[in-house]
């Protein structure tokens, strides 16, 4: 199955079966404001409206084990790992376990919208704090089989923003059959290893977010071997991977992502 869709039509498009959908604009400022038939914005990034957010609350900062400052021992297992002794946690139960891999220059804290709904759902979540000086694509690899090893734990989502949804299709070319779906957030991956996946696969970015859209496009059309692929251009939106949360369209992604991993969980 493979659709491709503005964010209004996501609802549409999940519950259709075989046949594309074509690029739809939503929001309020119509069809203009998406995607062009040619996968090129119809608009300059110029003209999209900056939404205005609420600063988010600061924590204090917890003063035993944590990831970042924002996961604790109340939220599921501190782990350390390497030599650098980097740390990570393991929150919830379930068979289906799900990778999330930050966004270049970010960290775990901004994925907690999605983390907290997936364990709200009945996944096991991993999140990591990068090992800088490993191969990026091989800490995912890491992460993914120290998952595995939990017990319960049956196939695994590799999950992702900018570099980390690129770098966990590379992952799953690694790790084969345990791997149940990508989801890449602003992180088209290379059309040589797309053309490779063999697992579900899908893709969210903004329509001002650089040429995202159109390299997921191009992403799109060579993941032949993929058997549920699905491309959500967000209008009037420039935010970057895991930003898109804190926008007005964040529940809409987070519901997105939902159904899609929700369709493919074990």
């Amino acid at each position: 199955m493979r659709a491709i869709v503005g964010l209004a039509a996501v609802v549409m498009a999940l519950s259709a079966c075989g046949g594309e959908t074509g690029a739809t604009a939503a929001g309020g400022r119509g069809a203009s404001a998406g995607p062009s038939a040619s996968g090129t914005p119809a608009a300059t990034p110029s003209a999209a409206p900056a939404p205005t957010l609420s600063p988010s609350p600061k924590r204090p900062l917890p003063k035993g084990p944590n990831l970042s400052g924002c996961y604790t021992e109340d939220d599921g297992k501190i782990f350390t790992y390497g030599e650098e002794k980097l740390p990570g946690v393991v929150m919830g139960k379930g068979a289906t376990g799900v990778v999330i891999s930050y966004e270049r220059g970010g960290n775990a804290c901004t994925w907690r919208p999605l983390a907290d709904r997936l364990v709200s759902a009945g996944y096991r979540v991993l999140l990591y704090a990068r090992d800088l000086e490993a191969i990026p694509e091989d800490n995912i690899v890491d992460m993914a089989r120290r998952l595995d090893k939990e017990r319960g734990v049956g196939r695994i989502v590799l999950a992702g923003g900018s570099m980390g949804g690129t770098l966990s299709v590379s992952a799953a070319l690694k790790l084969g059959d345990r791997v149940a779906a990508v989801v890449a957030l602003a992180g088209p991956p290379l059309p040589e290893e797309a053309a490779r996946l063999r697992v579900p696969l899908l893709q969210i970015a903004g329509v001002y977010d650089g040429d995202r859209a159109k390299r997921m496009r191009e992403s799109d059309d060579a993941a032949v071997l993929a058997p549920d692929r699905q491309v959500v251009v967000v209008p009037d939106e420039s935010a970057h991977a895991s930003s898109l949360f804190e926008t007005p369209h964040g529940p809409q992604v987070l519901d997105t992502i939902m159904a899609f991993v929700n369709r493919h969980r074990v």
